[in-house]
């Protein structure tokens, strides 16, 4: 039931239709693959929407990354239709039509609530390495079998079990209120309900193209408002995840949150730690390496979610308040920023590098001094760091390998031996190294000079490289490790850690 709160949105009946002429979204700005699934399914006789992030960034003149449908045609009747689509998901059913790389999701009208198109958890992390799918991977295809009906009655009897106390069927929920199964399909008017916000319930009708809009979204979207569907705090329950969602859409779009979704976050963001951990990392992946992660990185700290999803992260600033390691993390993140709107390629490894610096530095420094340049300390610290951020993301084995190379690199970026440190520049995590060492010079963690260095040696022919490491060598630039056994000197590389 919800409360009598006027923030609330609860869709209306019949939705409000906002035809062509008083909204701005062309088909021209719609993908031609998009455009060919919907004019396929409409000219099968059967309806056929854009819907959410597509429509709404249309709506804000910006350019959608995905293009997601949905359609009241079955999975089974979609297939027919494309030659190019296979059907995947075990939570609830979905079409992928492909178009080369490109992939359009086509979701049939569902009846109750659900995470949105996309959202859906990914496999369980392998308990033994810690790996999930690569994200642009498609999910398995599986075999076509019998399609639930679109009676709940029939769906809950197939399935063998009875309806919720609400009254809806072919649901499960844990203790605290999460869904746990969904599969049933429904119509239009059902299926607004299992959109997250109002921003990203605007259907739009390809056979008129005009959108319907059941929860004023429009309007929410002309007020830059991030308003939930139905009672905030049932609506979290349902799925924890709604509220990093929350504040990633708050990062991207620069909307306000609405006091009455805002009001539960606090109390409810607990509730994430029962959520799988490779689904909690994919949710990261999406905050940080989306162009805005250096706001939602301050809109988890405002909300209270990055004790939820880094626990060791929060804890480090906590104990540590406006310390360079927190400004490093902030720059390191406006970089990758600065990568992704110049559609260049980002590098999960360094954004956990980034992330994980502040617990790993904390590490090291409750060792005994004499230890905090030992490279053993520094990838123990890594490796501890790690275990304990893996408690609630299923951080991959390959970016967690990454994450200790780049601070192994450190020390020796920064102390560098004559020519042997040139073959440093075919390490195949040099790169991110070097831009870990020119974060942390930048903000006094690192020999500025050393980072001037490397920029200079990557300049210049292979002749002048072999030149500056023989005169780095020569005049001592670069403190030395005693090659022998048990006397090592205590003018080591400095730790990542804060000065």
């Amino acid at each position: 039931m919800n409360p009598p709160d006027a923030s609330v949105a609860t869709p209306a009946a019949t939705p409000r239709i906002i035809p062509r002429s008083e909204h701005a979204i062309s088909r021209s700005r719609i993908s031609p693959n998009a455009l060919r699934v919907l004019n396929r399914l409409r000219d099968g006789g059967f309806m056929a929407f854009l819907v959410g992030g597509s429509v709404r960034d249309l709506l804000l003149g910006l350019e959608p990354k995905d293009f997601d449908v949905v359609t009241d045609a079955l999975p089974e009747e979609v297939k027919r239709l494309f030659r190019n689509c296979r059907l995947v998901g075990r939570r609830f059913r979905l079409a992928h039509v492909f178009f080369g790389r490109d992939i359009i999701e086509v979701a049939t009208f569902r009846a109750t609530s659900a995470p949105s198109q996309g959202d859906e958890p990914l496999p369980e992390a392998d308990p033994e390495d810690g790996e999930v799918p690569e994200l642009d991977e498609p999910q398995l295809e599986i075999e076509p079998a019998a399609p639930p009906a679109r009676s709940p009655s029939r769906s809950a009897s197939r399935a063998g079990i009875g309806p919720e106390p609400g009254g809806r069927a072919d649901l499960m929920f844990d203790a605290s209120g999460r869904i746990l199964r969904d599969n049933i399909y429904g119509t239009i008017d059902e299926d607004v309900w299992r959109r997250d916000f109002t921003a990203n319930a605007l259907y739009y009708n390809i056979a008129d193209f005009s959108v319907w809009d059941y929860v004023d979204g429009a309007q929410d979207i002309a007020a830059r408002t991030l308003k939930l569907i139905g009672d905030p705090e049932t609506r979290f329950r349902e799925d924890p995840v709604r509220m990093l969602r929350a504040a990633r859409f708050e990062a991207k779009l620069g909307f306000q949150l609405d006091p009455a979704t805002a009001r539960p976050i606090g109390p409810l963001r607990d509730l994430l730690a029962g959520v799988p951990p490779a689904r909690l990392f994919d949710e990261t992946l999406k905050l940080f390496l989306s162009g805005h992660g250096a706001r939602s990185f301050e809109a988890l700290r405002r909300r209270g979610l990055l004790a939820a999803l880094l626990p060791t992260v929060e804890a480090y600033f906590n104990s540590h308040p406006a310390s360079l390691v927190e400004k490093l993390l902030l720059q390191g993140l406006k970089n990758t920023d600065a990568r992704v709107l110049a559609d260049k390629p980002v590098s999960p490894t360094f954004l956990f590098a980034l992330l994980l610096y502040g617990p790993i530095a904390g590490i090291i420094e409750s060792t005994p001094p004499e230890r905090w340049h030992d490279p053993a300390t520094i990838l123990d610290a890594c490796d501890q760091a790690t275990r304990e951020a893996q408690t609630r993301l299923a951080i991959p084995k390959r970016f967690s390998l990454g994450v200790r190379e780049m601070f192994a690199l450190q020390p020796r970026l920064e102390h560098v031996r004559g020519r042997r440190a040139l073959r440093i520049l075919e390490h195949p995590r040099f790169r991110a190294g070097y831009d870990l060492l020119l974060l942390r010079a930048e903000h006094g963690l690192a020999p500025r000079d050393m980072a001037q260095w490397w920029t200079r040696l990557q300049e210049v022919s292979v002749e002048e490289r072999g030149r500056m490491a023989d005169a780095l060598a020569q005049e001592g630039g670069a403190p030395r490790v005693a090659r022998r056994r048990g006397r090592r000197r205590r003018r080591g590389p400095r730790t990542p850690t804060p000065a």
